[in-house]
């Protein structure tokens, strides 16, 4: 099986920290010179130490906020002046805001459309050509389960992640030759800072302890477990291989089981 990724390069949005850091590792391991992306400065030189470099890679940080698609894009394409084609685009943005959806402000959900959807469109375009040309590449995009079946009291990432996958779908079909690949992959309750803010917020909500809202989550999963970010940055980073190379426009949840559909 041809797990190689030396000589290839990718970007890693959200590699700070959690899901986007797990995959960011994976990469590293497979070879990949990795540029993990996000706003904190601190946080990503931190993570750099974490990434390895047997191969004899160099790795790389860029400084940008996806709400502000154009910057993300510009700073991007100026590191490419610079050093070249990136082969690997992994888009992930921190997830928004938790609450009902009636009473969601309209500005949230245009943040999160930025962050989500219209950076990875900008993204996508300037990459793609480079693609092209090299004959390999792959668009990865780290949403959720909602996207198959939408989750209670997350009214804006159930709005965007569908719309995320969508746009993934029709640019899988688009440029799904010579190469390239368009996939999702939904993480489903998966032991992060994130993970542990939302049942935070729902123990608050409802006068419970954070340890209950997790234990009767845990119940519903088949596996009896929170998943762990390295299992989900292992699929995320096969999908990346040549060994994945006719795998295209899918929605591949690592949930253990959870998600009710097929």
């Amino acid at each position: 099986m041809n797990l190689n990724l030396i000589d290839k390069t990718a970007l890693v949005c959200g590699g700070s920290q959690g899901l986007g850091l797990a995959t960011a590792k994976e990469l590293a391991l497979l070879g990949a010179t990795v540029i993990i992306a996000s706003r904190t400065e601190s946080k990503l030189s931190e993570a750099l130490l974490h990434l390895d470099c047997s191969a004899g890679q160099q790795h790389h940080y860029l400084v940008f906020d996806l709400t502000v698609p154009e910057t993300a894009k510009s700073i991007v394409s100026n590191w490419m002046l610079q050093n070249g084609i990136i082969h690997i685009l992994i888009n992930n943005a921190g997830g928004p805001p938790s609450g009902p959806m009636i009473n969601t402000d309209a500005a949230e959900l245009e943040k999160a459309f930025l962050a989500h959807v219209i950076s990875s469109h900008l993204l996508a375009q300037l990459l793609v050509p480079a693609m092209q040309k090299a004959g390999y590449g792959r668009i990865i995009n780290i949403v959720s389960t909602a996207v198959k079946q939408p989750i209670n009291s997350l009214g804006i990432s159930n709005t965007v992640r569908a719309a995320m996958a969508n746009w993934a779908k029709t640019l899988a079909n688009e440029i799904g030759y010579g190469g390239i690949t368009v996939n999702n992959v939904l993480p489903g309750y998966t032991n992060t800072n994130r993970l542990k803010y939302l049942f935070a917020k729902q123990a608050a909500d409802q006068g419970k302890q954070p340890e209950e809202i997790e234990k009767n989550i845990i119940s519903s999963i088949p596996a009896k477990r929170l998943g762990e970010p390295e299992e989900f940055g292992a699929v995320a980073a096969f999908l990346c291989t040549p060994a994945a190379g006719y795998i295209n426009g899918v929605n591949i949840p690592v949930d253990g089981g959870r998600t009710g559909s097929l």
